[in-house]
């Protein structure tokens, strides 16, 4: 039998053989004696994912694996140490114990980049088919050397098919024709749920037949000959750039889904037929005599354990984490930059905040002509394009009609449509899209129309704010995502929203709302220089409002987050708000006769504490103004720090006014009803004036 001379076959019954046996080991013995608490096996699921594995030798080549990919990792340079290190939690491990044994992520070692995987199914397409654009980004505008024919690769098992995640990104792929090959390992099963009940036929590959711009590969993942054959011609076709392409490959689950699973739901006749597909004793029927003797499979499946049981001892002598660390990596540190993602990883470096007195901006307006906070933004975006080439600018409608807010007027033009683009309407691939973006260098500012349209990327904005902290510090994704929302002249559930509490809890965003102008160009400059992801609320009352107009402050002006201002000063009352309702605050304190001082934060993470400390102590009495709803809003959080660090102070409770539990109402006279009024607003300062 001639083995396919395009791979090393001593390499592949290795690792097959020893992922083989770090499963067994897991789950007969670790497992059981709980120093593996949460086991997935890979069983039968080796031999197409370490032929994959030799292929990927190119500098930009990525993938994006998921959790029963640990052959892949090992393939790719994982260690065996390394692979029972993080499945038992220890610190020696990936994520230094912080997630899931078998979610790993990999810099690039002998082979490829390993993108970090998430646990949430599907979730590790978009970011494989953001580094497939990124790649072109590369090859075609930043010239980088190297880039030609690599390509991304993303595997994900049957069930994943019918996700968000693998429908955005395929649309997403498909219409850019990208270098992204979906390697779709069916093994029947999603859990206990059967193929059919997942894709209509069972087979994705023969349903995906007619997509445009797909080439299409089918066939056995436990048959080396065949597999070897599949796996190589489809790689060879993406790099001479007829991709992108989908590789479905067949073989059987060999145990439950996970440690958890008894796999009851499959009779004994299906599990014993499921043995006769073991991709481990076909691998030996290939390579025994064609490459090796019998004694020399066994000599190596031999020298497999001792290599297994010798890693075992090692990772055992792994300390567990320390909890005192368990913060670390949230959020950039200068001192520990990620290796991975970002202009920081790429040795790149803009100017960063400027300051005056006391760390305080100061502007530098060339003219005093007050502009909108839409043309603020504009310019702002306008600046940071011309000054940074990696900077890319996207969304649905963004291109040529300039966002549906006007925001990006003229920039597709003067840039190109491969700077600032126009997106296919899925905002799971627009998030996800510009965390893979961000891995390869990139900095993606992309646009979602409106806060509730952020909804259906939750999954990639929560993933895309930890994976710093998952890879323990190894990877990070800063982008800037600008969301449009809140009240204008009307409201409705849809396009009003602004609950920006979601995204304060989710750990490792920044989260900025400016109420004007001139903090606009100030905080969205510093979050398109900076190393963290960002939030960046923009109040769709306030982009043509005229008291939220300002001059230019200048190219150069930057604001640091976590720093409130000033609006009015005064020793009776201390209002906190932001966005909006500074305005309304603002109205509201007219006419009443007292000294009162109000803080407009500018940003929620990190919101200026000790700004507002300072000023209840002064004024002993505090208010709290949003626009969200009351129950669980942001300014409960302030309420709470308030009373704990500065209750001897106070000589009134801390009040707040809020939105009441409902969505926003699309009639103006009911909307009165939800967002809170300058009236209602200044009824209850007096009211805390007279306690």
């Amino acid at each position: 039998m001639n083995l396919h001379p395009a791979f090393d076959w001593h390499e592949v019954a290795r690792l097959a053989l020893s992922s083989r046996i770090l499963d067994e080991l897991e789950e007969n013995d670790l497992t059981p004696q709980g120093l593996v608490t949460y086991q997935f096996s890979a069983r039968g699921h080796e031999l197409g994912q370490l032929l994959i594995s030799q292929l990927l030798d190119r500098p930009h080549d990525a993938a994006s694996a998921y959790y029963r990919s640990r052959p892949f990792m090992l393939g790719s340079g994982l260690t065996l140490v390394e692979a029972l290190a993080s499945d038992m939690a220890r610190t020696g491990s990936l994520s230094g114990g912080r997630d899931v044994g078998v979610v790993f992520s990999l810099p690039r070692r002998k082979r490829a980049m390993v993108l970090p995987m998430a646990g949430d199914v599907g979730s590790q397409y978009t970011p494989a088919v953001g580094w497939a654009q990124a790649i072109r980004y590369h090859k075609e505008t930043l010239k980088t050397a190297d880039v030609d024919d690599s390509i991304s690769v993303v595997f994900g098992g049957d069930g994943s098919v019918a996700t968000n995640g693998f429908w955005s990104a395929l649309t997403i792929a498909t219409t850019l024709e990208l270098p992204l090959l979906f390697v779709v390992e069916d093994n029947g099963y999603a859990i206990s749920v059967k193929g059919p009940a997942q894709t209509p036929g069972s087979n994705i590959a023969a349903n995906l037949a007619s997509f445009k711009n797909l080439a299409i590969w089918d066939g056995s993942g436990t048959n080396p000959a065949e597999t070897a054959e599949l796996v190589h011609t489809a790689v060879r076709e993406l790099r001479a750039g007829n991709g992108p392409g989908l590789l479905r490959l067949t073989m059987p689950r060999l145990s439950g889904h996970s440690s958890v699973d008894n796999q009851a739901y499959k009779g004994e006749k299906e599990l014993a037929d499921e043995w006769t597909q073991d991709p481990i004793a076909k691998l030996h029927d290939y390579l025994v005599p064609a490459l090796m003797r019998e004694n020399e499979w066994e000599n190596l499946k031999n020298q497999a354990k001792r290599d297994v049981m010798k890693a075992l001892d090692e990772a055992k002598k792994q300390a567990h984490g320390d909890p005192a660390t368990v913060t670390n990596f949230v959020l950039s540190d200068p001192e520990h930059p990620q290796q991975v993602g970002g202009l920081v990883a790429a040795g790149i470096e803009l100017p960063r905040v400027t300051s005056g007195p006391n760390g305080t901006a100061v502007p530098n307006p060339p003219d005093p002509r007050r502009i909108n906070m839409i043309e603020a933004i504009r310019r702002t975006l306008d600046v940071e394009l011309a000054l940074n080439p990696r900077l890319v600018v996207f969304g649905e409608d963004v291109g040529l009609k300039g966002g549906v807010h006007a925001a990006t007027l003229g920039l597709q033009t003067k840039y190109g449509d491969d700077r600032v683009f126009d997106t296919s309407l899925n905002e799971e691939g627009i998030i996800g899209r510009s965390v893979g973006m961000a891995y390869a260098g990139l900095v993606p500012v992309p646009e979602i129309q409106f806060r509730k349209y952020a909804d259906p990327a939750t999954e990639q904005i929560n993933n895309c704010g930890s994976v710093r902290w998952r890879t323990n510090g190894r990877f990070a994704a800063p982008i800037v995502v600008r969301i449009p929302g809140g009240y204008r002249k009307i409201g409705d559930p849809w396009h009003s929203v602004t609950s920006e509490v979601i995204f304060a809890h989710q750990p490792g965003w920044l989260l900025a709302a400016p109420s004007n102008a001139e903090d606009t160009v100030g905080l969205l400059r510093t979050a398109m220089r900076g190393n963290d992801p960002v939030i960046f609320f923009e109040h769709r009352a306030m982009l043509d409002a005229g008291w939220a107009r300002r001059p230019y402050p200048g190219d150069d002006y930057m604001l640091p987050f976590g720093q409130a201002k000033q609006i009015t000063a005064g020793d009776d009352l201390t209002i906190v708000t932001w966005g909006a309702m500074v305005e309304r605050c603002e109205q509201a304190v007219q006419g009443v006769n007292a000294s009162i001082e109000i803080l407009d934060l500018r940003t929620l993470v990190p919101w200026d504490k000790e700004m507002v400390l300072a000023s209840v102590q002064k004024t002993s009495r505090c208010l709290i103004v949003h626009e969200d709803i009351g129950l669980g809003g942001f300014g409960a959080e302030i309420a709470a720090t308030v009373v704990a660090e500065v209750f001897l102070d106070l000589d009134a409770p801390v009040e707040r006014v809020t939105a009441p539990s409902s969505p926003v109402p699309f009639s103006t006279s009911l909307m009165e009803g939800i967002v809170p009024t300058v009236d209602l607003i200044r009824q209850k300062i007096e009211d805390l004036l007279a306690f």
